[in-house]
């Protein structure tokens, strides 16, 4: 993806707060490109719970068209109440977010883990936990359980999990040439002591290695290193997971900074990447002004940085730290004195100078 020229890009705003979320990420991507003489060719698409009211369908065929066209596609959020608390809807906005994923070949979920020392104390964790807490999550997005072939039965349910052998490498050389990027150490999490999938990304992984003799490669299984995002975060640099192991750890992880709204993502095919907060749709936050903008803003830095604009990223990131150190705040990071979402996009953009 690096030095690809960024010009088209699709937009999804999705349910809940995504439309007012990706709202204020693209003030700051107006005042990048005012700043550097870029032209954004922006198009809007739907998917999810919005895709469904409108045509029946979470992630229309146009939808999929305009993605497959675009340079590099932002997301907003999926999920609507409606859906989430019946359990025999047939159609579901999660569905549209599968789909794309399949279809576009986005294998890989990139979810880097940052502290902030001026949000530390809104962890639960104590300070000494976070101290050099800085880490990014590869996770196989297209394979695995998910995927897999669906059984159910009056008596009984199964779910496949299944991998193919270039599923594994893929995801693993992308793992590997971040950690030559970073402080060279991965750490591959499976259940290799049960699951035969575990085992079959454990060697491929320690084949993969000796292409990179330089990063030191570990071993944890599932369990232990749940426990060890809690116990001793910053023990990890890059962490390579399948599907169902990189979901749940990825959003363990989230809660050591204090809030998902502060928290970006990246998922990656050959062709084309998406752009999106970690954060669900927060449905109860609609409409109210007071979503937590920051970690959409982010995605937009994750976007430039990976298509060689990095001043450009690097703005984004000042403006940002400038943002939370003075203060100005939504209300999941300062409820007492919090400020709206539109101003806090407006703050950032103004920052852009």
């Amino acid at each position: 993806m690096n030095q690809k020229k960024l010009n088209k890009i699709t937009v999804l705003p999705g349910d809940g707060i995504g439309p007012e979320v990706v709202t204020q990420a693209l003030k700051v991507l107006k005042a990048i490109g005012k700043k550097y003489g870029h032209q954004w060719e922006i198009k809007e698409a739907l998917i999810g719970a919005c895709a469904i009211d409108t045509t029946g369908d979470p992630f229309p065929e146009a939808s999929l068209i305009a993605c497959q066209d675009a340079d590099a596609i932002l997301l907003g959020a999926i999920g609507d109440p409606k859906y989430d608390n019946d359990p025999s809807a047939k159609v579901r906005p999660e569905q549209g977010l599968l789909r794309m994923r399949k279809s576009l070949g986005l294998y890989a979920n990139i979810r880097p883990v940052k502290i902030y020392e001026q949000l530390v104390h809104l962890s639960v964790f104590k300070p000494e936990i976070l101290k050099n807490v800085d880490f990014v999550i590869y996770r196989e997005l297209t394979g695995g359980i998910y995927f897999g072939e669906k059984v159910k039965e009056a008596t009984y349910s199964s779910d496949l999990c299944l991998y193919h052998k270039y599923e594994v490498e893929r995801i693993t050389h992308l793992a590997f040439q971040q950690a030559m990027t970073r402080r060279k150490k991965l750490t591959l999490v499976d259940k290799a002591n049960v699951l035969e999938t575990s085992r079959l990304w454990r060697s491929v992984v320690q084949e993969i290695s000796t292409q990179y003799p330089e990063v030191a490669l570990d071993f944890l299984f599932i369990d232990n290193a749940a426990m060890q995002v809690i116990l001793n975060p910053s023990r990890f640099d890059v962490v390579l997971c399948d599907n169902l192991f990189g979901d749940i750890l990825s959003d363990e992880a989230s809660v050591l900074s204090g809030s998902m709204g502060l928290l970006p993502s990246a998922s990656k095919g050959e062709t084309t990447a998406l752009y999106e907060p970690i954060h669900g749709s927060y449905p109860q936050a609609a409409g109210k002004d007071i979503a937590n903008p920051l970690a959409t803003i982010l995605s937009v830095e994750m976007m430039l940085r990976d298509f060689g604009y990095i001043h450009e990223a690097d703005d984004i990131i000042k403006a940002v730290d400038s943002c939370i150190a003075e203060g100005y705040l939504t209300e999941d990071l300062r409820p007492e004195v919090a400020v709206g979402c539109a101003a806090v996009g407006d703050r950032v953009a103004s920052s852009i100078i």
